[in-house]
Protein backbone atom coordinates (compact mmCIF):
# COMPACT_ATOMS: atom_id res chain seq x y z
CA UNK A 1 0.00 0.00 0.00
CA UNK A 2 3.18 2.58 0.52
CA UNK A 3 4.36 1.95 -2.57
CA UNK A 4 1.25 3.03 -4.07
CA UNK A 5 0.69 5.51 -2.21
CA UNK A 6 4.50 6.85 -3.10
CA UNK A 7 3.53 6.02 -6.91
CA UNK A 8 0.73 8.27 -6.25
CA UNK A 9 2.22 10.71 -4.79
CA UNK A 10 5.00 10.85 -7.72
CA UNK A 11 2.59 10.89 -9.84
CA UNK A 12 0.39 14.52 -8.23
CA UNK A 13 4.11 16.09 -8.29
CA UNK A 14 5.17 15.33 -12.15
CA UNK A 15 1.08 16.31 -13.43
CA UNK A 16 1.69 19.99 -11.30
CA UNK A 17 4.79 20.24 -12.81
CA UNK A 18 3.77 19.78 -16.20
CA UNK A 19 1.30 21.83 -16.05
CA UNK A 20 3.00 24.59 -14.60
CA UNK A 21 6.21 24.84 -16.56
CA UNK A 22 6.29 22.11 -19.61
CA UNK A 23 2.93 23.72 -21.07
CA UNK A 24 3.46 27.40 -20.99
CA UNK A 25 6.91 27.13 -22.38
CA UNK A 26 6.64 24.28 -24.52
CA UNK A 27 2.97 24.52 -25.82
CA UNK A 28 2.18 27.74 -24.95
CA UNK A 29 -1.12 27.13 -23.02
CA UNK A 30 -1.11 28.51 -19.17
CA UNK A 31 -3.87 27.50 -17.10
CA UNK A 32 -2.03 28.45 -13.82
CA UNK A 33 -0.86 31.50 -14.53
CA UNK A 34 2.94 30.26 -13.79
CA UNK A 35 3.55 30.73 -17.51
CA UNK A 36 2.77 34.37 -17.47
CA UNK A 37 4.62 34.76 -14.07
CA UNK A 38 7.71 33.04 -14.69
CA UNK A 39 8.49 34.54 -18.09
CA UNK A 40 7.80 30.91 -19.16
CA UNK A 41 5.37 31.48 -22.08
CA UNK A 42 7.67 33.92 -23.54
CA UNK A 43 9.86 30.41 -24.54
CA UNK A 44 6.56 28.90 -26.72
CA UNK A 45 7.56 29.28 -30.61
CA UNK A 46 4.74 27.71 -32.37
CA UNK A 47 5.11 25.16 -34.87
CA UNK A 48 7.06 26.37 -38.20
CA UNK A 49 8.01 29.80 -36.11
CA UNK A 50 11.92 30.03 -35.16
CA UNK A 51 13.30 32.80 -33.00
CA UNK A 52 16.75 34.29 -35.11
CA UNK A 53 19.23 32.69 -33.35
CA UNK A 54 21.88 34.92 -34.51
CA UNK A 55 21.53 38.62 -35.49
CA UNK A 56 24.42 40.14 -37.81
CA UNK A 57 24.28 43.40 -39.05
CA UNK A 58 25.32 43.53 -42.96
CA UNK A 59 29.49 43.94 -43.68
CA UNK A 60 30.13 43.51 -39.36
CA UNK A 61 30.84 39.62 -38.98
CA UNK A 62 32.43 38.45 -39.05
CA UNK A 63 35.79 40.48 -37.79
CA UNK A 64 38.90 38.38 -37.19
CA UNK A 65 41.80 39.39 -35.42
CA UNK A 66 45.11 37.99 -34.36
CA UNK A 67 48.10 39.89 -32.63
CA UNK A 68 51.13 39.30 -30.86
CA UNK A 69 52.42 41.50 -27.92
CA UNK A 70 55.95 40.81 -26.81
CA UNK A 71 56.26 42.07 -23.35
CA UNK A 72 59.63 42.77 -21.47
CA UNK A 73 59.71 42.38 -17.52
CA UNK A 74 57.56 45.07 -15.86
CA UNK A 75 55.98 45.76 -19.56
CA UNK A 76 52.52 45.90 -20.09
CA UNK A 77 50.13 46.39 -23.27
CA UNK A 78 46.11 46.86 -23.52
CA UNK A 79 44.09 46.15 -26.27
CA UNK A 80 40.29 46.81 -26.61
CA UNK A 81 37.93 46.77 -29.79
CA UNK A 82 34.67 48.70 -30.33
CA UNK A 83 31.56 46.67 -29.57
CA UNK A 84 27.89 47.75 -29.23
CA UNK A 85 25.69 46.53 -26.94
CA UNK A 86 24.37 42.90 -27.19
CA UNK A 87 27.38 42.00 -30.32
CA UNK A 88 29.99 39.10 -29.12
CA UNK A 89 33.33 37.49 -29.81
CA UNK A 90 34.90 34.58 -29.25
CA UNK A 91 38.43 34.59 -27.75
CA UNK A 92 41.48 33.11 -27.09
CA UNK A 93 45.00 34.61 -25.87
CA UNK A 94 47.97 32.68 -24.49
CA UNK A 95 51.34 33.93 -22.96
CA UNK A 96 54.58 32.36 -23.40
CA UNK A 97 55.36 33.01 -19.34
CA UNK A 98 52.49 33.88 -16.52
CA UNK A 99 50.97 37.41 -17.01
CA UNK A 100 48.91 39.66 -14.99
CA UNK A 101 45.46 40.26 -16.85
CA UNK A 102 42.23 41.92 -16.41
CA UNK A 103 39.54 41.56 -19.02
CA UNK A 104 37.66 45.08 -18.77
CA UNK A 105 35.51 47.65 -20.54
CA UNK A 106 34.48 51.37 -20.58
CA UNK A 107 31.14 52.39 -21.86
CA UNK A 108 31.71 55.53 -24.57
CA UNK A 109 31.11 58.57 -23.29
CA UNK A 110 32.53 57.20 -19.71
CA UNK A 111 35.75 58.03 -18.18
CA UNK A 112 38.25 55.50 -16.66
CA UNK A 113 35.98 55.30 -13.37
CA UNK A 114 33.35 53.27 -15.63
CA UNK A 115 35.56 50.91 -16.21
CA UNK A 116 33.81 47.47 -15.26
CA UNK A 117 36.13 44.52 -15.20
CA UNK A 118 35.11 40.49 -15.98
CA UNK A 119 37.82 38.57 -15.42
CA UNK A 120 41.63 39.39 -13.56
CA UNK A 121 44.07 37.27 -12.50
CA UNK A 122 47.49 35.41 -13.19
CA UNK A 123 48.19 33.24 -15.93
CA UNK A 124 49.07 31.60 -19.18
CA UNK A 125 46.30 31.25 -21.03
CA UNK A 126 42.35 32.43 -21.03
CA UNK A 127 39.29 31.85 -23.52
CA UNK A 128 35.66 31.89 -24.24
CA UNK A 129 32.86 34.27 -25.70
CA UNK A 130 32.38 37.53 -24.31
CA UNK A 131 29.08 39.79 -25.38
CA UNK A 132 29.57 43.44 -24.36
CA UNK A 133 26.67 44.44 -21.53
CA UNK A 134 27.31 47.98 -23.18
CA UNK A 135 28.33 50.16 -26.06
CA UNK A 136 31.70 51.06 -25.98
CA UNK A 137 35.60 49.39 -25.79
CA UNK A 138 35.91 45.77 -24.57
CA UNK A 139 39.24 44.04 -23.97
CA UNK A 140 42.55 43.13 -22.08
CA UNK A 141 45.19 44.60 -20.09
CA UNK A 142 48.40 42.13 -19.98
CA UNK A 143 51.18 42.84 -17.80
CA UNK A 144 54.52 40.92 -17.80
CA UNK A 145 55.04 40.84 -13.93
CA UNK A 146 58.62 38.08 -14.00
CA UNK A 147 62.13 38.26 -14.58
CA UNK A 148 62.32 37.16 -18.16
CA UNK A 149 60.50 38.34 -21.58
CA UNK A 150 56.79 36.87 -22.58
CA UNK A 151 54.79 37.17 -25.77
CA UNK A 152 50.94 37.10 -25.49
CA UNK A 153 49.36 35.83 -28.29
CA UNK A 154 45.54 36.50 -28.85
CA UNK A 155 42.81 35.35 -31.67
CA UNK A 156 39.62 37.00 -31.15
CA UNK A 157 36.72 36.62 -33.87
CA UNK A 158 33.34 38.64 -33.65
CA UNK A 159 31.68 41.84 -34.27
CA UNK A 160 34.31 43.91 -33.35
CA UNK A 161 34.40 47.51 -35.22
CA UNK A 162 37.78 48.49 -34.57
CA UNK A 163 40.42 48.40 -32.18
CA UNK A 164 43.06 50.31 -29.94
CA UNK A 165 46.22 49.61 -28.34
CA UNK A 166 47.41 50.94 -25.49
CA UNK A 167 51.19 50.96 -24.75
CA UNK A 168 53.78 53.21 -22.60
CA UNK A 169 51.04 56.03 -22.23
CA UNK A 170 49.88 56.24 -25.99
CA UNK A 171 46.55 55.11 -27.29
CA UNK A 172 46.45 54.29 -31.20
CA UNK A 173 43.97 52.80 -33.62
CA UNK A 174 45.06 49.55 -35.06
CA UNK A 175 43.76 47.98 -38.03
CA UNK A 176 41.98 44.32 -37.38
CA UNK A 177 44.43 41.70 -39.24
CA UNK A 178 43.77 38.16 -39.62
CA UNK A 179 44.38 35.54 -37.55
CA UNK A 180 46.16 33.37 -39.70
CA UNK A 181 49.91 34.28 -39.67
CA UNK A 182 49.57 34.78 -35.56
CA UNK A 183 50.95 31.48 -33.83
CA UNK A 184 48.07 30.63 -31.73
CA UNK A 185 50.27 28.78 -28.76
CA UNK A 186 47.72 27.00 -26.80
CA UNK A 187 44.36 28.13 -28.24
CA UNK A 188 44.53 25.75 -31.19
Amino acid sequence: MRKVAMLAGAFVVALVLFVAFVLPSEHGRDPLGTGRLLGLTGLYMPDGVFGPVVESEEGNWPMRDGRSFPLAPFESVELKYDLAEGDGMVFCWAATGEVLFDLHAEPDGGTIDDARSFAAGRGLRQGGTYIAPFDGIHGWFWENRGGESVTVHLVASGMMAGATRYHDNDAARVELVGSAEVPAGECR
